[in-house]
């Protein structure tokens, strides 16, 4: 659900994001608005960073090979880190660069009808490729807040589209602001603040996309709701008897790596713990369907191996932090 609908969002971003650039860059060429330029150029940066993420998407569902034995489905951070890198660099730092000769060097906007006109055109297609991050984002954020829904998403195109589409909305709005009051007070310095404004929301909104596609990055767990599945799916009270300690990590937004020790009974054959151990994995798979890598160590759990050891995760048998 979580890659059609983040490709879906894409698509209608790219594509607003496309006619919208055109727009800015004929409304720049006839007015000579720096707040028509930068966001031009915004547009065209988005452009392109919905073509990364679609890229990374497709690279994503390679097979797994002997050299990448866990598959590549961590191409989508990367190259969503990627795309924090160009609304950085190309984005917001070329906003400030153009605000700053614009603030230092004013002029009157010429045909103020192309930008005003241009501006509630991109407003308008903004708003539609924005209602369709909302519609495809909100059948995955289930009772998260927004905010919690952009942190903690493991998918990470669905975020990307949203923060990329808010900030062009405000930074639409900003660009508004300033050309009118450019107009209204014969004085192109307020475009040129206007254009500042926009460069310091992008990278404001790039510095976030960093941090949170870092995290993704450097390997995030499942969960808390699959975590508690999983605990919950792994004892049975016969073949495995307890959950000792356990760790999980997102090799991408569709599969995880689960690595627990379980307790098993002290009596149990060969043939019965391997039996265990199968049927305990087949119950994660069910309840957590996205779990496709399982590793699941056989122990004897001892209380008094718990208690002894300094270091409970590396202790045999111990009760390590789950």
């Amino acid at each position: 659900m979580s890659a059609s609908g983040g490709t879906k969002a894409i698509v209608a971003a790219l594509g607003a994001n496309l006619a919208i650039a055109a727009a800015k860059f004929v409304a720049f060429a006839f007015s000579g608005s720096s707040s028509m330029l930068a966001e031009g150029v915004h547009s065209l940066a988005d452009s392109g960073n919905q073509g990364l993420l679609l890229v990374g998407g497709k690279k994503a569902k390679r097979e797994a090979t002997a050299e990448h034995p866990f598959g590549y489905g961590r191409e989508r951070y990367i190259y969503s880190f990627l795309v924090s890198i160009v609304l950085f660099s190309v984005g917001g730092m070329f906003a400030l660069y153009e605000g700053y000769e614009k603030i230092k060097h004013p002029h009157e906007i010429e045909d103020w009808y192309w930008p005003i006109g241009v501006l509630v055109f991109a407003i308008i297609a903004e708003s539609f490729s924005f209602r369709t991050a909302i519609k495809e984002s909100n059948e995955l954020r289930g009772k998260q807040s927004w905010t919690d829904f952009v942190r903690r998403a493991k998918a990470p195109e669905l975020p990307v589209v949203l923060l990329e589409d808010l900030g062009a909305l405000v930074g639409l709005v900003l660009a508004l602001v300033g050309v009118a009051l450019a107009i209204t007070t014969g004085n192109g310095i307020w475009d040129g603040i206007g254009t500042l404004c926009i460069g310091a929301l992008l990278i404001l909104i790039a510095l976030v996309l960093a941090a949170e596609t870092k995290s993704l990055l450097l390997g995030e767990s499942a969960g808390a709701e699959d975590v508690a599945k999983i605990r919950e799916a792994v004892v049975d009270g016969t073949g495995v008897t307890r959950l000792i300690h356990m760790r999980t990590l997102h090799l991408g937004p569709e599969e995880l790596l689960v690595a627990a020790k379980v307790g098993v009974p002290q009596d149990s054959s060969g043939a019965q713990v391997a039996e265990a151990i199968n049927a305990a994995e087949a119950r994660i798979r069910e309840v957590v369907p996205i779990a496709r890598v399982i590793y699941l160590e056989p122990d004897i759990y001892s209380e008094t191996a718990a208690a002894a050891g300094a270091d409970p995760t590396k202790t045999p048998g111990g009760a390590g932090a789950h």
